[in-house]
């Protein structure tokens, strides 16, 4: 059995349409296990990838380059009876308020009435983590905005998904002690919502920044400046190998 974290999207927000929005997909076997968040620029490339819609997302935080896809499934998952109320929405419970606001709170979500956007859903809360198709996965709050907004996610033994955030050095002592791969946030340069390079390089230990993987980046030359300082980068349609995941706990 094989895994694999798919990188659909490197962009931060201003590069969305170019290098396409923050998202990933965790792979089984080739086919999509997880998709973590849904900017319309990730729906699409998922579609693109896989053939299909996704059966299964994490939603890290609201920014709408992470949620817009939303509303697009809504409409192909409500009115598709196969999949009506299948398709599984792992939200932490502090995220999820936000998301109503966000997506679900329109009137009238469907012109003819008698529908909740949440109909076409099976919404799944997480607070310390989850299971999904037998395997456990564990979330934990980053540093993006107000606190308790923005979450990562870890696959243990395989990968962490930082999500938006600034450095992080407790939670990856903590979240990444198994020696997993760490997909980052990070751009050449950093603000009060995101992490720069000089972050990371003054923030974590050398032996953490040769498991980083970085994303959410300006530009390809961006990218290309991060390389030349000696950090892995990753790549829209990029898929990184990842050790089978740890036998989990209940959350």
């Amino acid at each position: 059995m094989s895994w694999a974290l798919r990188f659909l999207g490197v962009g931060n927000a201003g590069a969305a349409m170019t290098l396409g929005s923050a998202s990933a997909v965790i792979e089984r076997d080739g086919a999509p296990e997880l998709m973590i968040d849904c900017g319309q620029e990730a729906l699409t490339a998922f579609v693109h990838r896989y053939g299909r819609l996704p059966d299964a997302l994490f939603i890290t935080h609201v920014h709408m380059d992470h949620v817009a896809g939303l509303e697009r499934l809504f409409f192909a998952t409500y009115f598709d009876p196969e999949r009506r109320g299948k398709v599984r929405l792992y939200v932490p419970v502090t995220v999820l308020a936000h998301l109503q606001a966000r997506v679900a709170d329109y009137p009238g979500v469907v012109a003819e009435g008698g529908a909740n956007w949440w109909d076409a859903f099976q919404l799944v809360p997480v607070t310390r983590g989850f299971w999904h198709r037998d395997v456990a996965y564990e979330v934990f709050p980053v540093r993006h905005h107000l606190p308790d907004t923005a979450f990562g996610l870890r696959l243990p033994g395989s990968v962490v998904w930082t999500g938006d955030t600034r450095p992080i050095p407790e939670m990856l002592a903590r979240y990444a002690d198994a020696g997993e791969w760490v997909a980052h946030d990070c751009g050449l340069h950093g603000n009060p919502s995101h992490s720069g390079i000089d972050d990371l390089e003054r923030e974590y230990p050398a032996q953490l920044l040769a498991r980083c993987v970085l994303y959410h980046y300006a530009s390809l030359e961006d990218a290309q400046a991060l390389r030349q300082r000696g950090h892995r980068v990753a790549s829209a349609g990029e898929a990184l190998s990842l050790a089978a995941p740890s036998p989990g706990r209940a959350p």
